[in-house]
């Protein structure tokens, strides 16, 4: 028994042996006396330079926070940026615009936190270094003047911009049709651009149009704009002769791009040499993917959950290494390697842009506050013969069953979760965490939310008003369906929501179910 335990501990000791990094020798180690070794020199980067670019931001700072492992965050995009520049090859970042609103028009109450947020992100792409952005009509939101306050550098739509990237240059352009960008990519070249970014405000599917059109002269296209909110949920590359490529929106990824310098001028070719890490790093993907979801599983095991946790993060480490690591050039080619880099929720974020995103929550929930206190309005009443909300409360007299099963929901305690937090007071949140938000009866105000705290029961059922005064199941929507539940469960705030599997969460003997209420697989309260 003590030999078996001892060659475990030998071999355990072993294994942690070939794990460590090798040492370099200490001076004078292996030399003659007197004589000291020389330091090795750190070896010098390829020719080339790295490019990172955005687009379609849509006035995010980051993930809602609503679900596990969610990707994006300002912060760790700038991380990315920054720490590519210790590579010792120049860095250049790029936005492609659509980037500073999320929304073309805004409601009065919405402009002192969308103004707020536009000023922090433009801050954000400040300390990224940026180098030139296009411009989008999510940008112009609150009118060209306020956009260029910022003070960013931007390139006009049809404009041309050419910067510096060691021996070579780059030229991007910014557009908003095909043959805009045809225009302005030759004025790029006569200008003396190597290669040539083209960044289209359109859709996926007009860029590729555009990327066939005779006379283009660039090497790459960037869709800048999804066609609607949630159409841009995946990276896209259709490789062509000059490729495709649409990041995926609210700054949950970045477009990295390699370029490699042979050492004579020449015309750029796209690298496709990279079947053997493309097919880990997909490999990798599809092992995370099935990782969030049983991560997000409701009721799942903590103890379960941590180690799996564990694991996701583990192969997201191990793909970011992958993808951050620099392409091998070709030999005597000008080559560019294009790959996405999703900013994984494991990943670092850049301390003086994380600085700003905290900044501006402190200040946002006071803004929204003071503004809802000045010129808030409540709530308009329910027009003749329509029902009004009238809170939980209400609805307990009659039904306490239902109500003890709601009160052993996470719905309970939905409010609570932005307090936590500090944002009960964000815009952005508030609406799926309160009942009747923005309704007749409901809650119009961030400064008169009491009595509508929480996902109630009026958030499912629809508004009681009626229903209190004739009660009938005529009067109530007495099984609400999925499509009530994906107004807040959608593909961004709750990306793994399963309506059959999530149901039986909110139900119980005396809401619409027998079994335990409550939350499943939890041992029931004492």
């Amino acid at each position: 028994m003590r030999a078996a335990v001892l060659a475990v501990l030998v071999s355990a000791l072993l294994t942690g042996c070939r794990r460590q990094e090798p040492r370099a020798p200490e001076s004078g180690a292996g030399s003659a006396p007197g004589q000291q070794q020389a330091a090795s020199p750190t070896p010098a980067a390829p020719p080339g330079a790295v490019l990172f670019i955005s687009a379609d931001t849509r006035g995010y700072l980051g993930p809602c926070g609503c679900s596990e492992n969610m990707r994006g965050g300002i912060g760790r995009a700038a991380f990315q940026v920054q720490q590519a520049r210790q590579g010792g090859q120049p860095v250049l970042y790029i936005d492609g615009g659509n980037s500073l609103f999320g929304e073309t028009h805004l409601k009065a109450d919405q402009v002192p936190q969308e103004e707020r947020k536009a000023k922090a992100l433009a801050d954000a792409f400040r300390t990224m270094g940026i180098a030139v952005r296009a411009t989008g009509e999510l940008d112009d939101t609150r009118g060209a003047a306020f956009r260029q306050g910022l003070g960013l550098p931007e390139i006009p739509t049809g404009g041309v911009k050419v910067l510096d990237a060691g021996t070579r240059k780059v030229g991007v352009v910014a557009a908003a049709s095909g043959e805009a960008l045809v225009k302005a990519s030759q004025q790029a070249r006569e200008q003396g651009a190597d290669f040539v970014v083209g960044l289209l405000d359109q859709p996926l599917e007009a860029a590729q149009a555009a990327a066939a059109l005779p006379g283009l002269a660039a090497n790459l296209v960037v869709a800048t704009h999804s066609a609607s909110e949630f159409s841009a949920e995946e990276n896209r590359l259709v490789r062509s002769d000059v490729p495709v490529v649409a990041v995926q929106s609210k700054g949950r990824s970045l477009l990295r791009v390699d370029l490699t310098y042979a050492p004579a001028k020449g015309p750029f070719t796209p690298q496709r040499s990279q079947g053997d890490v493309e097919r880990e790093v997909t490999a990798l993907e599809q092992r995370i993917a099935l990782l969030d979801k049983e991560i997000a599983l409701p009721g799942i095991d903590p103890k379960l959950k941590a180690l799996k946790q564990g694991k996701r993060d583990e192969l997201a480490a191990r793909k970011q290494g992958f993808l951050s690591a620099p392409p091998a050039p070709a030999a005597d080619v000008n080559g560019f390697a294009l790959r996405f880099l999703p900013l994984e929720s494991n990943l670092p974020s850049a301390p003086d842009t994380q600085a700003l995103v905290k900044a501006y929550d402190a200040d946002v929930g006071q803004l929204n506050l003071a503004w809802a206190k000045a010129h808030g309005q409540d709530c308009p009443l329910p027009e003749k013969g329509q029902a009004g909300f009238v809170g939980s409360a209400v609805c307990a007299d009659c039904h306490p069953d239902a109500t003890g099963v709601w009160e052993r929901t996470k719905h309970h305690h939905a409010w609570e979760t932005l307090e936590e937090v500090g944002k009960q007071h964000h815009l952005n949140c508030v609406g799926c965490h309160v009942t009747g938000w923005q309704k007749p009866g409901g809650v119009c105000r961030l400064d008169k939310v009491e009595g509508r705290e929480d996902v109630g029961c009026e958030s499912c059922h629809g508004p009681g008003s009626k229903h209190v005064d004739s009660p009938s199941p005529a009067t109530i929507v007495g099984k609400p369906g999925q499509a009530v539940c994906v107004t807040c469960h959608n593909t961004e705030n709750s990306p793994h929501f399963d309506f059959a599997t999530y149901l039986p969460r909110i139900l119980g003997p005396g809401h619409g179910g027998t079994g335990k209420s409550g939350q499943a697989g939890e041992p029931p309260a004492k």
